[in-house]
Formats: C-alpha cells, structure tokens, sequence
C-alpha cells in the first residue's frame, strides 16, 4: 500500500488553493476563460466603493446598485464581503466575476490557513488578491475588467489599513481613504473633506454613507440610500476584534441624518 505522504496528491500539496486548480482543474477557476474576438457580452457592473482608517480599525463600504448599460440592472447587490475574520474585500468592475473571484479568495485563505495552522498576514493577503486579479488580464482586456478594494487589521502593526488595484493585480496601499468604481471621483472628494485622523467607529459610518450619498448624488451608476425600499449601504467595520457588519437599523438613522441636515441647509447642489 502506498504511503500517502509520498502519493501523487501530496506531492502537487500547495498552501495556495487557486495554484491547486490551476495545477489540477485549471477550467474551474473564474478567469481561465476567453471570450470569440471581438465579443462583449452585456452584464451587470458593480459600482462605488469607498474605504476608510478610524481610530483602531479600517471601515469599508458599497452602495447596492448594479447596472447594465442604461439599466438599472439590480438594486439589492453586496459588493463588500469579509475574505476572513479579520479583513474585508470590496467589488467594482464585472459583477459576476467580481463575485466568483471573491469566493475563491475566500477560500483561499480559508485552505492556506488549515494547510499552515496560522492566518495568512494582511499583506500576503493582498499580494495572493492582486495574483487572482492578473490572473483576470485576459478577460479584463476584453471589457470584463474586476477592480477591487482590500482592507484589514494588521496585528502586527497595531492598525487598520487599505489596498487599491488596478486591472494588471497591481497592489497599491492606499493611505486613510480610498474610493473605486464610477462614482469615486465625487465619493473621494466627499472623502477628502470629510475625514479626520482618528475617528471614531461610528463617525466613521456617517462618513463613509456621506460619501456614497454624494456619489449617487452626481453618477447614475451609484445607488444612493433608498428609504421606500428599506435599502441601505453594505458597511463593514474591522478592527483587533474582528470584522462586523454595521446593522441597517444603523445605517438607516446616519442616512436620515445626512437627508435631514441637507434639507435644513435648502440647497439645491
């Protein structure tokens, strides 16, 4: 009987799950596929993302609108999911194979932390995200372009801190705040006026919501908070505790501060 130690499987063992199907079954991995020349499927289009360090932790959040051209083509997605316990990853670009690299990124921390027994730390996180983000160049090249926004708590610095990228899996860390997707530019401004150094968790919230209110504000692609619907922005916060999502109940009153205080200032810009 053959020692599984020195077997076939153990010796392809690797702590990264995406090299495991590239060796293995490289079709099942989401941007390991071309498209006829000249061919741009419509899909949807996930939209604006913002990021932002407060005192102890680093806060992430997207609006709920997904688009298709001139269409409005969903008003209910989450572009903004925990890749683990202690970081957080934010969608732009392509929906759907935004969403399927963000369940494999899940997974692959997932898998390099049961083959190691440790968590990966927050930079090798984002080195593997921007891998899986060149692995999609061919697809982006071809007008299917996923543009992500990586956040975390660093345990080894003591602090919360946020990666940008580009279409080649360049990794860029970004300083206090950052915005992606087509409503940036207006949500970066907001940003820039709006933050400052060590804010609390909750003032953190109502910043980042203004800044997405001022997105959608400016660019139809951007969806705004939605009272008759009950829609709010997926807000995540991470800090030494780990990730938590902001409760809609939360997120509903900053938004009704924000349309408050606007409507009592009268302007019309």
């Amino acid at each position: 009987m053959q020692d599984p130690s020195t077997g076939p499987l153990a010796t392809q063992a690797t702590s990264s799950f995406t090299e495991h199907l590239q060796r293995s079954r490289p079709e099942l991995l989401p941007f390991n596929q071309s498209l006829p020349a000249g061919m741009v499927p419509s899909s949807p289009h996930a939209t604006t993302i913002v990021a932002l360090t407060y005192a102890g932790g680093v806060l992430m959040a997207g609006d709920r609108r997904a688009t298709m051209g001139n269409i409005i083509a969903s008003r209910h997605i989450e572009k903004v999911f925990p890749a683990d316990e202690y970081s957080v990853l934010g969608i732009a670009g392509t929906a759907g194979l935004a969403i399927d690299i963000t369940r494999l990124f899940q997974v692959e921390l997932e898998h390099y932390e049961k083959i190691e027994g440790t968590l990966l730390s927050l930079v090798g996180k984002a080195n593997r995200l921007g891998a899986m983000i060149r692995g999609n160049l061919p697809m982006a090249m071809q007008g299917m372009a996923v543009v992500p926004l990586f956040a975390g708590f660093d345990h080894s610095s003591g602090v919360g801190r946020l990666f940008s990228y580009d279409v080649t899996g360049g990794r860029y860390e970004e300083q206090e705040h950052h915005s992606v997707g087509s409503g940036s530019v207006f949500a970066r401004g907001a940003l820039k006026k709006l933050w400052k150094p060590n804010l609390s968790a909750e003032n953190a919230v109502a910043v980042a919501v203004e800044a997405l209110y001022d997105a959608a504000d400016d660019d139809s692609a951007t969806g705004g908070p939605d009272p008759v619907r009950q829609l709010w922005p997926v807000v995540y916060t991470v800090d030494r505790s780990g990730n938590r999502r902001v409760p809609d109940r939360d997120l509903a009153a900053v938004a009704g501060a924000i349309v408050e205080s606007r409507a009592a200032a009268g302007r019309e810009a």
